[in-house]
């Protein structure tokens, strides 16, 4: 008898996956435990093996398409010589769908109330504008210069001797005498022979406005998801502070002359775990079901990794327990496995607190968005040389900036900016962190 084989549910917070890669072909038997597909998740790439027996009859989503949680992905049989035609698949209603239905009915309902309250107007959510490609441009021509313009250009006399003298290109300016003939006077404008070339340029052939869409990944379509809500019901509110980072980076030298490499990034996490451990309340979330503050028991970091395909947050767990070499070691694995869609659900999923480093790109200052259900996030910039005071005294120093990103169901001002003295100091004496 012919039955269905569906698209598994591989992550927690899975919709929809890519079908990467089948292992079988049409009319191939299939075993128990044998390897199936790959699917892209919203977190990884994940193998899957077959839970029972059949003959694989008819693939229903090739490779590179996506499909839905328990969408139908290819029919099967249970003997080899059976007959699929006339077997119907029936396609499920997707869970988005019935969760959206059941809230459209919600929202009915709650509108037939107020407006049995006698309420004359209700307002309506504001929705993001939706993208309206520039109209054709009738007739459109490109101006751009011709190819040897500058020996078209009509000039005086005077105006060609002078340009020549002070190696002015007469084609960037345009001329006020007659017949647009280029004058003493404008050579004022000219622009340096070399500056503007323009005989050597291709023309545009694209119309401006051109434009092409691309398929959003499920792990950014998921991250873009996660993060809206995140920005549109958390209270985010910022702290930033000043580190110096001097000393760090002269322990840090030190290390990797004795050949123990370490980066500025294993620093800072292992000052966090320890920042978080000495002031518990930051290691926080809020339960928005319940309306309840969680306070997290363990120190869970999750490090913030960017993907080609969106952003993953391998964790560190027990993070306080740990030193900085083990630490280092456990980031570099997880980052590397990360980026091979090789990371185990219990790797990424959960976490108290989250770090995210963008010092590496230059950039020195930023605000990260709360990764819910944490309370917290930690921005990390790069390190500047500034000049500081020490001792009364102008001195050159390297300053890293950081900013706490909190919920403000959760903690409070007071809360944060203590909890980035704890860090400052931890990270200004970094010897605390190899005890």
């Amino acid at each position: 008898m012919p039955f269905v084989l569906t698209m598994p549910k591989l992550s927690p917070t899975m919709e929809a996956g890519t079908l990467v890669k089948w292992h079988k072909k049409v009319d191939e038997k299939i075993s128990v435990g044998d390897l199936l597909f790959e699917v892209a998740t919203d977190k990884a790439t994940v193998e899957h093996n077959a839970l029972d027996e059949g003959w694989l009859k008819k693939v229903l989503i090739q490779e590179g398409e996506e499909a839905s949680v328990n969408q139908p992905l290819a029919i099967l049989t249970e003997e080899e010589k059976e007959s699929i035609e006339g077997f119907e698949v029936t396609q499920p209603v997707k869970e988005k769908e019935t969760k959206d239905l059941e809230k459209e009915e919600q929202v009915k309902e709650e509108v037939s109330s107020i407006a049995s309250s006698n309420v004359s107007q209700v307002s309506q959510p504001t929705l993001q504008p939706s993208f309206t490609p520039e109209p054709p441009l009738q007739n459109y021509s490109f101006h751009f210069p011709e190819e040897n313009r500058k020996n078209k250009v009509l000039a005086s006399p005077l105006a060609k001797k002078i340009a020549k003298e002070k190696g002015l290109d007469l084609s960037t300016v345009k001329g006020s005498g007659p017949r647009n003939r280029i004058m003493q006077r404008d050579l004022a404008l000219a622009q340096p022979v070399g500056l503007v070339n323009f005989g050597s340029r291709s023309s545009p052939c694209k119309t401006p406005g051109s434009y092409a869409e691309k398929p959003l990944t499920p792990m950014r379509k998921a991250v873009g998801q996660r993060l809206q809500q995140s920005k549109s019901f958390i209270p985010h509110f910022y702290v930033s502070i000043d580190i110096n980072a001097k000393p760090l980076l002269a322990v840090r030298q030190e290390l990797l002359a004795g050949q123990i490499k370490v980066s500025v990034n294993d620093f800072v996490v292992r000052a966090c775990a320890l920042s978080l451990r000495e002031f518990p309340e930051i290691n926080a979330g809020f339960n928005s079901v319940s309306q309840k503050i969680i306070q997290f028991e363990t120190v869970d970091l999750a490090i913030a990794v960017s993907l080609p395909e969106g952003l993953i947050t391998p964790i560190v767990r027990h993070a306080d327990y740990k030193n900085l070499g083990e630490i280092s070691v456990e980031i570099k694995d997880l980052a590397a496995r990360a980026r091979q869609g090789q990371l185990d659900v219990s790797e990424y999923r959960g976490g108290s607190f989250t770090i995210s480093n963008l010092g590496m790109f230059g950039v020195t200052h930023f605000q990260a968005i709360i990764n819910p259900p944490q309370a917290a996030i930690l921005a990390v910039g790069g390190i500047q040389d500034q000049a500081v005071i020490v001792d009364g005294q102008v001195a050159a120093g390297k300053i890293m900036s950081v900013t706490l990103s909190v919920d403000h169901r959760v903690i409070d001002g007071a809360a944060a900016a203590n909890f980035l003295q704890i860090l400052k100091k931890k990270i200004e004496n970094p010897s605390l962190l190899l005890i």
